[in-house]
C-alpha cells in the first residue's frame, strides 16, 4: 500500500475571529515623548579596552565582558559581572590596535552567566565562580589587563595569534 497525503480539514475558525482590533494600527509603534534613560540606578565603572589582535572585534550590549575575545586587553577581574553600558541590541566595534574608554554596568536579575566562551558558567555574585573563571582565562591565554601607566597591553599577556587554533572559541 502506498502512503498518500491526508486530506486537509476545512477551517473551523469563524469569520468574526478576524474582526478583532484595529487593522489600521497593525504593527504601529507609539513612542513616548522625551528621552529614555537606560540602566538608571545601576552601578557603573569605566575601563579602557584595547584590541591587541589583527582583526576588528565587536562586543554586544549584553555580553559578559570578562569572556570577550582573547585579544581584548583590559582588567578582566574588574569587569567580572559587568557588561557594556550601551543600549540593548547594539555593540561596540574595536579596530585592530584601537583603545577605547568604556562605561560598564552590572548584570541584574539572577546574575548568572552561562555559555559564551564557557568561562564563567555560574553566578557572577559568587567569589568562587569568579576565582575559577579568572584561572580559566589565564589557562586559555586571554589578555588580562593593560599597564596601568599607559593603558597598553602588558607584553607578557599579549594574545599570540600565530599559535592560536583556527575555529577556536573567542
Amino acid at each position: 500500500m502506498e502512503w498518500s497525503l491526508p486530506q486537509i480539514p476545512a477551517s473551523v475558525v469563524p469569520a468574526e475571529a478576524f474582526d478583532v482590533g484595529e487593522s489600521t494600527k497593525c504593527g504601529l509603534i507609539e513612542f513616548a515623548e522625551g528621552a529614555v534613560e537606560i540602566n538608571v540606578g545601576r552601578e557603573t565603572k569605566t575601563l579602557v579596552l584595547t584590541n591587541t589582535g589583527d582583526r576588528p572585534i565587536q562586543i554586544g550590549a549584553h555580553y559578559h565582558l570578562v569572556e570577550a575575545n582573547k585579544a581584548m586587553a583590559f582588567d578582566r577581574e574588574a569587569a567580572f559581572g559587568h557588561r557594556l553600558d550601551i543600549p540593548s541590541g547594539t555593540a561596540l566595534r574595536f579596530e585592530p590596535g584601537q583603545s577605547r574608554k568604556c562605561q560598564l554596568t552590572t548584570f541584574v536579575g539572577r546574575q548568572v552567566s552561562m555559555g559564551m566562551n564557557d568561562i564563567t558558567n555560574g553566578s557572577v555574585r559568587c567569589e568562587t565562580t569568579k576565582k575559577v573563571a579568572m584561572q580559566r582565562l589565564r589557562e586559555q591565554g586571554y589578555c588580562l589587563e593593560c599597564d596601568k601607566a599607559d593603558n597598553k597591553p602588558r607584553a607578557d599577556e599579549l594574545h599570540a595569534t600565530s599559535g592560536s587554533k583556527r575555529g577556536s572559541k573567542r
